[in-house]
């Protein structure tokens, strides 16, 4: 009966995110309120494009598909860190998982991604005199502009095939002490394996999500010039849901494996710049594959991003990477073009390490 009562409150909150979406009509909608999520953890999923949906079976599913912690047997933590931009963004992220019971998993992840050592230089510049302090160095100091995700999901397994899952989501998000953000949200995901094949489907931020921002007029007092009366204002931003479908493919043969995968995230959020799609409705697929052999050595490819460019063509950003697990530990890393091939912001190095407890641990 208990599970029954879950599984209602999981479609519930499904079918309550369509009236929540006519609500957001008088607040703004964020197009990129959540992007330092969007991409992704664990070395092995990014190097194989992040189409995971589908694949993820272990802790990092309480990022990508709380469904797949279903297949969580014991304890299991995970640490990833990544470099973005050539560096200039680092991203920090760290998960634990563990059986609740018999069918049940949950799962924590939490994310750390920001800009670090960022110049002030607002106190440096002498208003009266328009021009810079006689000793402006003394002046300058330094803030982060940082962001925060703490992720709690439940997984469990309905029969053989099937599991269900649902994640909440805390956001926070700072630019030093000028303005501060609170975030919250929910997903959804659904996983079904039968014999080589697997599918999978999350709803990100079912319910929206609502990001509040408070902004600290006082420390902008020096930019009065520059904005004059209209100093930034606090507000409600609104993340609209992503539909995120995927599915996988095993080959097996004598000690090796080959995983193919696809995914397709449709969002509704107007991101159409560069992204198949027609008005507000934007696609965006990726695709991967892992070769491992004797489930000790892999190897990885992928298209996190497959877009179309005016005046450019056909985008393709490249992944690859490698993996080698012994014992209870697994040792990923990942390597891509985060920006794409018609940006200069750079290339993305991930390395991430799994280790599985045992029972007796």
């Amino acid at each position: 009966m208990r599970f029954y009562l879950r599984l209602s409150l999981l479609f519930s909150l499904i079918a309550a995110s369509g009236v929540s979406v006519e609500t957001v009509q008088a607040q703004r909608i964020a197009k990129y309120g959540a992007d330092f999520l969007a991409g992704g953890v664990g070395a092995r999923a990014l190097a194989m494009g992040g189409a995971y949906i589908a694949v993820t079976n272990d802790v990092y599913a309480g990022f990508w598909n709380p469904a797949g912690l279903h297949n969580v047997k014991t304890a299991e933590a995970s640490y990833m860190h990544a470099e973005r931009f050539s560096g200039v963004v680092s991203f920090d992220y760290a998960g634990f998982a563990t059986p609740f019971s018999e069918k049940s998993v949950i799962g924590i992840t939490l994310i750390r991604s920001g800009v670090n050592d960022i110049k002030n230089t607002l106190d440096a510049w002498d208003p009266e005199r328009n021009q810079p302090k006689l000793d402006p160095q003394s002046s300058i100091t330094t803030f982060s502009a940082a962001d925060y995700a703490l992720f709690i999901g439940y997984g469990r397994k309905v029969n053989d095939r099937l599991a269900i899952g649902v994640t909440s989501k805390i956001i926070r998000r700072s630019i030093g002490e000028f303005a501060q953000a609170w975030g919250y949200s929910m997903d959804v995901g659904v996983q079904y394996r039968s014999n080589s094949w697997a599918f999978g489907l999350t709803i990100q931020d079912v319910t929206t999500m609502l990001q509040s921002w408070s902004v600290d007029t006082g420390s902008l007092a020096n930019l009065k010039d520059v904005f004059g009366d209209d100093l930034p204002e606090g507000g409600t931003e609104v993340v609209l849901p992503v539909l995120r479908f995927g599915v996988a493919k095993w080959f097996e043969y004598s000690k090796g494996r080959l995983l193919l995968s696809m995914d397709t995230d449709v969002a509704f959020d107007g991101q159409s710049a560069n992204s198949f799609g027609a008005g507000d409705v934007s696609i965006h697929p990726r695709m991967g594959a892992e070769y491992s052999y004797a489930d000790v050595v892999a190897f990885r490819a992928g298209f996190n991003r497959i877009q179309s460019v005016d005046g450019v063509g056909l985008d393709l950003t490249p992944s690859i990477g490698a993996g080698i697990r012994l014992g209870h530990a697994a040792l990923d890393y990942g390597f891509g073009d985060f920006a794409g091939l018609v940006s200069d912001l750079g290339y993305s190095h991930r390395i991430s390490v799994q280790y599985a407890f045992s029972s007796g641990e």
